[in-house]
């Protein structure tokens, strides 16, 4: 199994000095997601598979959590900007083809991939080697999903997620594989990116209802949940889940 040749020619080239220091700010908050999840548990090496140009590495490899990092990404741009941080902890950086992870069994204490999944045409196969070849996993994901999300193809594959997810499809998809969850945690997405994404991505004008709006979303969350309930809000209300997972068996059918 390989990425299609599609897949593989949109991202060769994704990784550019445009959008390093956006994805620094969404990298910083990804690291901290995978250390909470972490946090009652110790692993030595860890891998990261789908590191993109490597910013979650980076502030992982500033923690001083793991002795070893390693990474594994699709992309010859981001294999080299990954290259270029010359981060202490960083032993080994490889191209791979998306589905085959050149490591034997068990060579990783963890493995990882923060917003990866949604981007894979198979990612059973992809959650089958990361199994094979650690003993713990870590997965975060967005929560794409809406009931009008059929209507907003496009919007999604601009992008580059080609699959949905809410937190409990997630679950089925890794309980379904053998996994068992350990620790998980829901997330809105910080301040910081939202100002970000809305006055340098999409440049919009600094205004005061944009500010007025980012201070109050505390009560716009605690209103939301009022409303809605604990359960519906938890599988609609967040912008990330992260698990911590072990992936102890095989998936089983019939």
């Amino acid at each position: 199994m390989h990425l299609s040749k599609a897949l593989q020619s949109a991202y060769d080239e994704q990784y550019t000095d445009t959008m390093t220091e956006w994805r620094e700010v969404c990298g910083k908050y990804k690291a901290a997601n995978i250390l909470k999840v972490c946090r009652n548990h110790r692993f030595a090496k860890a891998l990261e598979c789908g590191a993109g140009e490597g910013s979650i590495l980076k502030f992982l490899d500033e923690s001083g959590t793991f002795s070893q990092l390693a990474a594994l990404e699709i992309s010859d741009s981001g294999v080299a900007r990954i290259l270029q941080r010359k981060l202490p902890r960083l032993k080994d950086v490889r191209k791979f083809d998306g589905y085959t992870i050149p490591y034997p069994d068990k060579t990783f204490d963890m493995a990882f991939c923060s917003h990866v999944l949604e981007h894979v045409e198979h990612p059973r196969i992809l959650l089958r080697e990361l199994k094979r070849v650690s003993n713990f996993q870590v997965f975060e994901v967005p929560l794409d999903y809406s009931a009008s999300v059929d209507r907003k193809t496009g919007h999604f594959l601009s992008y580059g997620h080609i699959n949905i997810y809410t937190p409990s499809l997630f679950r089925f998809l890794l309980k379904s594989e053998g996994y068992e969850i350990v620790s998980e945690l829901l997330t809105h997405t910080s301040r910081e990116a939202i100002r970000y994404n809305w006055y340098r991505n999409m440049a919009l004008r600094k205004t005061w209802w944009r500010e007025l709006a980012l201070g109050l979303f505390p009560l716009a969350v605690f209103t939301r949940r009022m409303l809605w309930g604990r359960k519906r809000f938890e599988e609609f209300g967040y912008s990330a889940f992260t698990c911590l997972a072990q992936g102890i068996s095989e998936l089983k059918i019939f």
